[in-house]
Protein backbone atom coordinates (compact mmCIF):
# COMPACT_ATOMS: atom_id res chain seq x y z
CA UNK A 1 0.00 0.00 0.00
CA UNK A 2 1.30 3.45 -0.97
CA UNK A 3 1.73 6.12 1.66
CA UNK A 4 -0.27 9.37 1.45
CA UNK A 5 3.04 11.25 1.15
CA UNK A 6 3.87 9.29 -2.01
CA UNK A 7 0.47 10.20 -3.48
CA UNK A 8 1.00 13.89 -2.71
CA UNK A 9 4.44 13.74 -4.31
CA UNK A 10 2.88 12.21 -7.46
CA UNK A 11 0.25 14.96 -7.52
CA UNK A 12 2.92 17.63 -6.95
CA UNK A 13 4.89 16.37 -9.98
CA UNK A 14 1.71 16.20 -12.04
CA UNK A 15 0.63 19.75 -11.14
CA UNK A 16 4.10 21.18 -11.83
CA UNK A 17 3.97 19.60 -15.31
CA UNK A 18 0.44 20.97 -15.75
CA UNK A 19 1.64 24.50 -14.92
CA UNK A 20 4.82 24.21 -16.98
CA UNK A 21 2.89 23.20 -20.11
CA UNK A 22 1.07 26.55 -20.39
CA UNK A 23 0.12 29.55 -18.29
CA UNK A 24 -2.68 28.71 -15.86
CA UNK A 25 -4.92 30.76 -13.61
CA UNK A 26 -5.11 30.04 -9.90
CA UNK A 27 -8.70 28.92 -10.45
CA UNK A 28 -7.73 26.32 -13.08
CA UNK A 29 -4.98 24.89 -10.89
CA UNK A 30 -7.19 24.83 -7.82
CA UNK A 31 -9.90 22.94 -9.73
CA UNK A 32 -7.32 20.49 -11.09
CA UNK A 33 -5.98 19.81 -7.59
CA UNK A 34 -9.48 19.13 -6.27
CA UNK A 35 -10.04 16.84 -9.27
CA UNK A 36 -6.91 14.94 -8.29
CA UNK A 37 -8.47 14.30 -4.89
CA UNK A 38 -6.70 16.73 -2.57
CA UNK A 39 -8.38 18.41 0.40
CA UNK A 40 -8.59 22.17 0.77
CA UNK A 41 -5.60 22.52 3.13
CA UNK A 42 -3.40 20.50 0.75
CA UNK A 43 -4.69 22.51 -2.22
CA UNK A 44 -3.89 25.80 -0.47
CA UNK A 45 -0.42 24.57 0.48
CA UNK A 46 0.39 23.50 -3.09
CA UNK A 47 -1.05 26.70 -4.57
CA UNK A 48 1.14 28.76 -2.25
CA UNK A 49 4.17 26.69 -3.24
CA UNK A 50 3.41 27.15 -6.95
CA UNK A 51 3.05 30.91 -6.54
CA UNK A 52 6.25 31.23 -4.48
CA UNK A 53 8.27 29.21 -7.01
CA UNK A 54 6.92 31.28 -9.90
CA UNK A 55 5.01 28.48 -11.60
CA UNK A 56 1.76 30.39 -11.07
CA UNK A 57 1.42 34.08 -11.78
CA UNK A 58 -1.96 35.60 -12.55
CA UNK A 59 -0.54 38.72 -14.20
CA UNK A 60 1.51 36.57 -16.55
CA UNK A 61 -1.55 34.40 -17.21
CA UNK A 62 -3.72 37.46 -17.98
CA UNK A 63 -1.16 38.82 -20.45
CA UNK A 64 -0.71 35.47 -22.20
CA UNK A 65 -4.46 34.82 -22.32
CA UNK A 66 -5.46 38.27 -23.61
CA UNK A 67 -2.67 38.47 -26.16
CA UNK A 68 -3.26 34.94 -27.39
CA UNK A 69 -7.03 35.17 -27.73
CA UNK A 70 -6.71 38.47 -29.58
CA UNK A 71 -3.97 37.33 -31.97
CA UNK A 72 -5.18 33.79 -32.60
CA UNK A 73 -8.95 33.92 -32.26
CA UNK A 74 -9.40 37.64 -33.06
CA UNK A 75 -11.48 38.19 -29.93
CA UNK A 76 -12.46 41.69 -28.89
CA UNK A 77 -11.75 43.21 -25.48
CA UNK A 78 -15.22 42.56 -24.06
CA UNK A 79 -15.07 38.82 -24.70
CA UNK A 80 -11.55 38.63 -23.29
CA UNK A 81 -12.66 40.49 -20.16
CA UNK A 82 -15.62 38.11 -19.68
CA UNK A 83 -13.38 35.08 -20.00
CA UNK A 84 -10.77 36.46 -17.62
CA UNK A 85 -13.53 37.18 -15.10
CA UNK A 86 -14.56 33.52 -15.35
CA UNK A 87 -11.03 32.70 -14.20
CA UNK A 88 -11.68 34.97 -11.19
CA UNK A 89 -8.89 37.39 -11.97
CA UNK A 90 -8.80 40.76 -10.25
CA UNK A 91 -9.71 43.89 -12.24
CA UNK A 92 -6.06 44.98 -11.95
CA UNK A 93 -4.83 41.73 -13.56
CA UNK A 94 -7.43 42.06 -16.30
CA UNK A 95 -6.27 45.62 -17.06
CA UNK A 96 -2.67 44.37 -17.26
CA UNK A 97 -3.72 41.61 -19.63
CA UNK A 98 -5.52 44.05 -21.91
CA UNK A 99 -2.34 46.11 -22.21
CA UNK A 100 -1.07 43.33 -24.48
CA UNK A 101 -3.50 44.55 -27.14
CA UNK A 102 -2.16 47.43 -29.18
CA UNK A 103 -4.88 49.94 -30.17
CA UNK A 104 -3.72 50.16 -33.78
CA UNK A 105 -3.69 46.35 -34.17
CA UNK A 106 -7.08 46.16 -32.48
CA UNK A 107 -8.74 48.52 -34.97
CA UNK A 108 -6.92 46.90 -37.89
CA UNK A 109 -8.13 43.43 -36.81
CA UNK A 110 -11.68 44.74 -36.38
CA UNK A 111 -11.57 46.16 -39.92
CA UNK A 112 -10.14 42.93 -41.34
CA UNK A 113 -12.94 40.93 -39.71
CA UNK A 114 -15.52 43.43 -40.97
CA UNK A 115 -14.26 43.29 -44.57
CA UNK A 116 -13.96 39.50 -44.54
CA UNK A 117 -17.47 39.01 -43.14
CA UNK A 118 -18.86 41.68 -45.46
CA UNK A 119 -17.53 39.73 -48.45
CA UNK A 120 -19.34 36.58 -47.29
CA UNK A 121 -22.61 38.44 -46.67
CA UNK A 122 -22.74 40.77 -49.68
CA UNK A 123 -24.12 38.21 -52.13
CA UNK A 124 -26.68 36.87 -49.61
CA UNK A 125 -28.06 40.10 -48.16
CA UNK A 126 -29.23 42.88 -50.47
CA UNK A 127 -30.75 45.27 -47.91
CA UNK A 128 -28.11 47.65 -46.46
CA UNK A 129 -29.84 47.70 -43.07
CA UNK A 130 -29.87 43.91 -42.79
CA UNK A 131 -26.26 43.84 -43.92
CA UNK A 132 -25.23 46.33 -41.23
CA UNK A 133 -27.26 44.42 -38.63
CA UNK A 134 -25.63 41.10 -39.48
CA UNK A 135 -22.17 42.63 -39.49
CA UNK A 136 -22.70 44.35 -36.15
CA UNK A 137 -24.07 41.19 -34.50
CA UNK A 138 -21.10 39.17 -35.75
CA UNK A 139 -18.51 41.67 -34.52
CA UNK A 140 -20.21 42.34 -31.19
CA UNK A 141 -20.46 38.58 -30.61
CA UNK A 142 -16.67 38.42 -31.18
CA UNK A 143 -16.33 40.81 -28.24
CA UNK A 144 -15.80 44.17 -29.91
CA UNK A 145 -17.33 47.26 -28.34
CA UNK A 146 -20.68 48.18 -29.97
CA UNK A 147 -19.76 51.89 -30.36
CA UNK A 148 -16.52 50.98 -32.13
CA UNK A 149 -18.27 48.39 -34.30
CA UNK A 150 -20.90 50.87 -35.46
CA UNK A 151 -18.28 53.54 -36.10
CA UNK A 152 -16.36 51.17 -38.39
CA UNK A 153 -19.52 49.86 -40.12
CA UNK A 154 -20.62 53.40 -40.96
CA UNK A 155 -17.19 54.09 -42.48
CA UNK A 156 -17.30 50.87 -44.52
CA UNK A 157 -20.98 51.16 -45.56
CA UNK A 158 -21.96 54.81 -45.78
CA UNK A 159 -25.62 55.49 -46.53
Amino acid sequence: MKSPDADIEQIRKKIYRYCAYQERSHEEVKNKLYELGLGSSQVNRLLTELIETGFLNEERFARAFAGGKFRLKKWGRLKIIRELEKHRLTPACIRLGLQEIDEESYRKTLNELLVKHLDTLRHRVSNIFQLRDRLSRFLIQKGYEPELVWEEIKKALPE
